[in-house]
């Protein structure tokens, strides 16, 4: 995928709501690919721990990959925190990370789970 691609998918994802936080691709290797990031928020992640997060991601993808043939491959993984409530997708060997509003009630994460998945089912 080209870098526009990767951007462009980072803006249409940022776009489904306005509670969403930051959205990323990230490669195979745990790199930050292409980024959007919701204006006059601050991280929770320094860039330390921001690289940590992305290079756990990228080893529980390629771990994940073991059981697709047995139980299919992840459409979604949802998970909710203290402070952030993160989705994410994979488009081919590429992981989409969304963090979202904690304060966000769950019909809203179903609608926005709901409207990333044909977006990146596009893309994949």
């Amino acid at each position: 995928m080209t870098k526009k691609e990767l951007q462009e998918i980072c803006f249409k994802i940022s776009a489904i709501s306005p509670y969403i936080r930051f959205v990323g691709v990230i490669g195979k290797n745990g790199k930050l690919l292409a980024y959007k990031r919701k204006e006059g928020l601050k991280p929770f992640l320094n860039a330390k721990s921001t690289t940590s997060q992305f290079s756990h991601i990228a080893i529980k993808t390629g771990m994940e990959g073991e059981f697709d043939k047995s139980l299919g491959q992840i459409e979604f993984v949802w998970e909710e925190r203290k402070k952030v409530q993160t989705i994410s997708f994979a488009i081919k060997k590429h992981k989409v990370w969304v963090s979202i509003d904690k304060k966000v009630i769950r019909s809203e994460m179903l609608r926005i789970i709901d409207s990333c998945l044909p977006l990146v089912r596009n893309y994949s």
